[in-house]
């Protein structure tokens, strides 16, 4: 049966405990030399392990000349961990205080709103005027066309239809009696305007 390999967190923990047990700043290139003979971790997966470890900030990493070089000291992190603790107590405070406060409203908005039988009467009546009101509203789009506004445009639109059918019939009878002074036949007239023998004038 073979051998189970390292888990990444496995390797992490272990990689830590080989910088607290050490205590010294390592290359990447010694890393790989030195953890798989101490830690099990295999070569090729030092860089990620590491690269995990200083993103999560339990490894330091620094440029040194033209290499990086990477350490992790247990005092460092007992104070990252406390630090951790503290901004997570601080974001735990803000979070009960704005807690405090929405109850705070939500009881100051519940004055009032208790439940008695004077509201429970005031919302039934509230309910029912509510209702009517809608109903009165659909009724009203029913009878649209009986609007006094509407009924008023289209009377105003009637009137200036009105007057210019008459405008153009007292035009038109000018023209046919200009033409009768002119000697024009009347009968040739209308038949040239399309005018028929019913057509008369509009009274006013």
């Amino acid at each position: 049966m073979s051998k189970r390999g390292l888990s990444m967190d496995e390797k992490k923990t272990k990689m830590v405990e080989l910088f607290h047990e050490t205590m010294e700043f390592y290359s990447l290139k010694e890393l790989e030399k030195i953890a798989p003979k101490q830690k099990g971790i295999v070569q090729q997966s030092v860089k990620d392990v590491i690269d995990d470890l200083v993103g999560d900030g339990l490894v330091s990493m620094d440029k040194i000349g033209t290499g990086n070089y990477y350490w992790s000291f247990p005092s460092a992190t007992g104070a990252m961990k406390t630090a951790a603790v503290a901004k997570a107590q601080a974001e735990l405070d803000s979070i009960n205080a704005k807690l405090r406060a929405v109850h705070q409203e939500s009881d100051e908005a519940n004055v009032g709103r208790e439940d008695t039988a004077e509201r429970r009467t005031l919302l039934a009546a509230l309910q029912q005027a509510q209702a009517e009101s809608a109903a009165l509203k659909a009724e009203l789009a029913a009878f649209g066309a009986a609007d006094p506004v509407k009924y008023e445009r289209k009377r105003q639109a009637m009137e200036v239809c009105k007057e210019a059918a008459q405008r153009w019939t007292d035009n038109t009878i000018i023209l046919i009696s200009f033409g009768r002074s002119l000697g024009i036949d009347e009968s040739a007239l209308r038949e040239q305007a399309g005018i028929g023998e019913d057509w008369e004038d509009l009274p006013a």
